[in-house]
């Protein structure tokens, strides 16, 4: 179980932006680390909102969000250490008072406001303003964000003047040990979060019944509600939050399965049975509270995830003429972080729920990891280089919908698994099965770094020898011990041009990486000759007494057997092996 997210580990992640933008000054990317973690997907997103500068009034962020029809407005502190510094009444309130003038409707008191501020954060306030005088149902939120302490009396004092402006207003403010909270989703791979969602409770059908279960646990602190809510408003969840709602989920959406079409049948023959056919959703969330709009209950929950029904959720939301006539079981499950840092009680409950619950599609040893903080870890150091890593087993459809336009590359990790494992292990591992790679006594030696241009070569290579191997059905056995030896031979020399032997495999048709392919292709097929001869010697007796080559190639320790037989005398293909990795050596040196 990973340690509570540190002050060490943000700054670990600022630094990590400065190498992306180098002109920002740590407070800035601070700011754009909030934005992209809390508030926008993407780097490029978040970044564009920025508007700190010398004279900016305390805004160092506009995010314009039309579609939610809300402006987002923050002010960081970046402190040198967490908790240490009392945030003081002038600041904190002097923020909160900015609804106020962006409300305003008197042009001259806002040029007031704006006199002597920054051209760039003065243009940015102007479109806000713009659209929350003139446009219908915009609201404003103000994101007070410090790794100070800030006392609930001068919370609670915000909160009455952020009230005080003219429109709908809302101030947030954030200390540190929120900020703290914050960067652990983050790491765990829930950014952005879903801020907050309206359930809607069915109606109960006696009078004087509301449908709703509540219960408290004095022991664990854990409250939770279990209620009905209709198809159709189980599917709208998604289509309000999209995929960043199954973010804690082990799996993607698995598309056309036997359990998902056995839904959409009941769906649409019998959707009143629904009820009863269904396991329901599960959702963990940071707060819940029941409350009435318009007569109707809903539960309100921040910070929800769906850990159990994404497929019920997305076939209700693909389904919705047929939705609205069915009912689902719902449990909502409270569960309140630590603020200490001494434990993982959160993520260790929501784990142990993921692993009790999703019972219906079998869970495998590859899905109870891919929430692992280095999966969510590998996968944004592959997005950097334009690959997309598909941590989460679901449909490649799913996997396309999700990926960002700068991904050339589609990576899963079960390949990234074998790589690795044939590698560095005996290659016998790999012929064992891939679930095998994501057990407790292999995972954190295979996964055992966050570094691209660890996997990468690897991975590459392995693509290499498989490409090698096409058409010839004996090699697809033999090409595990073909890599392992492979990456023995050259390993090295890779590792020390990791990114020109990547962008080689990644464009070996390009006139300047084709010298680099066309060596390392040459030693891998003489690699796979020798392997093969090697079988044939060693396999035992001759026709239906020999030993069948897809047997051969799970014996254990047959790597060593065969670099013994590559170093004797008796190999006449040595040579022209080590001519071919000479060629690419120097090919890759240049």
């Amino acid at each position: 179980m990973a340690a509570m997210a540190t002050i060490e580990d943000l700054q670990g992640e600022i630094e990590d932006f400065k190498l992306h933008f180098p002109s920002l000054s740590d407070d800035q990317l601070f700011v754009l680390w909030f934005q992209h973690a809390y508030l926008v997907d993407g780097e490029m997103n978040a970044a564009e909102a920025l508007a700190g500068a010398s004279n900016d009034k305390g805004v160092d962020a506009v995010l314009i969000d039309d579609k939610a029809k809300t402006i987002f407005v923050t002010q960081g502190k970046l402190r040198k250490y967490a908790g240490k510094k009392q945030e003081t009444r002038s600041d904190v309130a002097s923020f909160a008072a900015l609804g106020e003038s962006l409300w305003e409707r008197d042009k001259s008191e806002f040029e007031d406001f704006c006199d002597g501020l920054d051209p760039l954060v003065k243009d940015k306030l102007e479109d806000a303003r713009e659209r929350l005088l003139r446009r219908k149902d915009y609201k404003l939120i103000l994101y007070y964000v410090t790794l100070g302490r800030c006392s609930q009396g001068l919370t609670e004092e915000a909160t009455h003047i952020a009230r005080r402006a003219g429109g709908q207003t809302e101030v947030v403010v954030l200390d540190y040990r929120k900020v703290l909270g914050l960067l652990d989703d983050y790491l765990d791979g829930v950014a952005p979060p879903v801020r907050a969602l309206d359930l809607r409770v069915e109606s109960g059908k006696k009078a004087g019944s509301s449908g709703v279960i509540d219960r408290y646990d004095v022991g664990s602190g854990i409250e939770s509600w279990v209620f009905t809510m209709t198809g159709s408003d189980i599917g709208e969840l998604y289509a309000r939050a999209g995929k960043r709602l199954f973010a804690r989920n082990i799996r993607g959406f698995l598309g056309d399965t036997k359990i998902n079409r056995a839904m959409e049948g009941t769906l649409s023959d019998r959707p009143h049975y629904f009820w009863y056919f269904n396991n329901g959703v599960t959702i963990v969330c940071d707060d819940a509270r029941m409350i009435k709009v318009k007569g109707r209950e809903i539960i309100r929950v921040d910070n929800p995830q769906v850990i159990n029904g994404q497929q019920t959720t997305r076939v209700l939301q693909s389904n919705e003429s047929h939705a609205g006539k069915a009912s689902v079981l719902v449990r909502v499950i409270a569960i309140q972080r630590s603020t200490d840092g001494a434990d993982r009680h959160f993520e260790e409950i929501v784990s142990r729920i993921v692993e009790a619950t999703n019972w219906q599609n079998a869970i495998r040893a590859s899905d109870l990891v891919a929430n692992d903080r280095q999966q969510v870890l590998i996968e944004r150091e592959l997005r950097k280089l334009g690959y997309q890593y598909l941590r989460k087993r679901e449909t490649k459809r799913e996997a396309r919908r999700s990926a960002s336009t700068q991904c050339r590359y589609f990576v899963k990790k079960e390949e990234l698994a074998r790589s690795v494992a044939a590698c560095n292990f005996d290659p016998v591992v790999v012929r064992a099965g891939v679930e095998r790679l994501f057990e407790e006594s292999y995972y954190a030696s295979i996964f055992k770094s966050g570094e691209a241009n660890y996997y990468l070569p690897r991975y590459w290579l392995m693509k290499r020898v498989e490409w090698i191997a096409r058409g010839y059905p004996e090699r697809a056995y033999a090409k595990w011990v073909v890599l392992h030896f492979v990456w023995d031979m050259v390993g090295r020399e890779i590792g020390h041009k990791p990114t020109r032997f990547r962008e080689a495999c990644e464009r070996n048709w390009a006139a300047d990486h084709q010298a680099i392919v066309s060596a390392l292709d040459k030693a891998i097929n003489t690699a796979y000759v020798t392997v093969l001869e090697f079988y044939r010697k060693n396999r035992g007796g001759h026709g239906p007494t020999a030993q069948d080559v897809s047997t051969f190639f799970q014996r254990r320790d047959l790597h060593k057997q065969f670099d013994t037989y590559w170093k004797d005398d008796g190999n006449k293909h040595k040579n022209v092996f080590d001519k071919s990795v000479a060629r690419f050596v120097r090919a890759l040196a240049d």
